[in-house]
């Protein structure tokens, strides 16, 4: 599960305890750790002591135009030396322009000349790092006309030139298929699993008209189904986000627990 400040009472009255509470590991977003080192980042220590860390990140930029941003690098190693995650990511996507960090992931176009670009600054961040990284596919509410391949090629064959990995994002794949009107399983079908290393799921809103990747629910259905026949092809750590409207830590746990049955768990 997604380490939150709102459970970080409950989490300490657990240690206090020596109990476990039922996850295998716990993911937190980089950023809320690079340049801090008060409360928060005393507990990701603190948590650190009892569960394997991953660490996932918002604002590397990679498919950005714009030079790399080692300034931001040099921090998230530091930050990685430190915690020693088990597993490094970010999103294949771009943030903002101009050194402007617009808190949005932002899609661009699935063409060949991104993939040869981005390629590129993909072996360039991992031979800095010292590591691979994984990317996550992309909640995105319109595709680019521009694109000569699907999201899945594009991640697959950028896979295959860098050896980076993927992070599955089931609910992006489901959210995404109802609202640019694509097959969620031609999707899967695509994907070669050898470069799955992580997967995540979350709770989607239905607006109507389309679906909104909100992060405010419990899985829906729809994406329980798409993840049984993820889950099939490969076995790899699962996540369950919930960072709007965070219930209380048992609920969350409850959500992340019910992918065990769906691994033969």
């Amino acid at each position: 599960m997604g380490l939150r400040h709102t459970h970080f009472p409950e989490l300490e009255e657990s240690f206090s305890k020596g109990e476990k509470i039922g996850v295998n590991f716990f993911e937190a977003l980089s950023e809320n750790y690079l340049s801090t080192r008060g409360r928060p980042f005393s507990m990701l220590m603190k948590v650190r002591e009892h569960y394997p860390i991953a660490l996932h990140g918002v604002s590397m930029s990679i498919a950005s135009e714009e030079e790399i941003d080692f300034d931001y690098l040099k921090k998230l190693k530091e930050l990685y030396r430190l915690i020693e995650p088990v597993i490094t990511s970010d999103h294949m996507c771009f943030t903002g322009m101009a050194h402007s960090n617009l808190h949005n992931l932002l899609p661009f176009a699935y063409t060949e000349e991104n993939l040869e670009r981005i390629g590129e600054r993909v072996r360039i961040v991992q031979d800095f790092l010292e590591r691979q990284m994984i990317f996550e596919n992309l909640s995105a509410y319109f595709s680019l006309k521009s694109s000569t391949m699907s999201e899945a090629q594009f991640l697959t064959r950028l896979c295959d030139n860098t050896g980076a990995g993927l992070l599955l994002d089931v609910n992006n794949i489901y959210v995404n298929s109802f609202n640019q009107k694509f097959n969620a399983e031609t999707y899967l079908e695509q994907t070669n699993f050898s470069h799955v290393k992580q997967m995540h799921l979350a709770g989607y809103s239905d607006m109507t008209t389309h679906l909104f990747d909100t992060h405010s629910r419990e899985v829906q259905p729809p994406v329980w189904e798409l993840f049984s026949k993820a889950i099939a092809k490969t076995k790899v750590p699962v996540l369950v986000e919930w960072d709007e409207e965070i219930p209380q830590l048992a609920k969350v746990v409850e959500q992340a627990q019910l992918s065990y049955k769906f691994e033969g768990r």
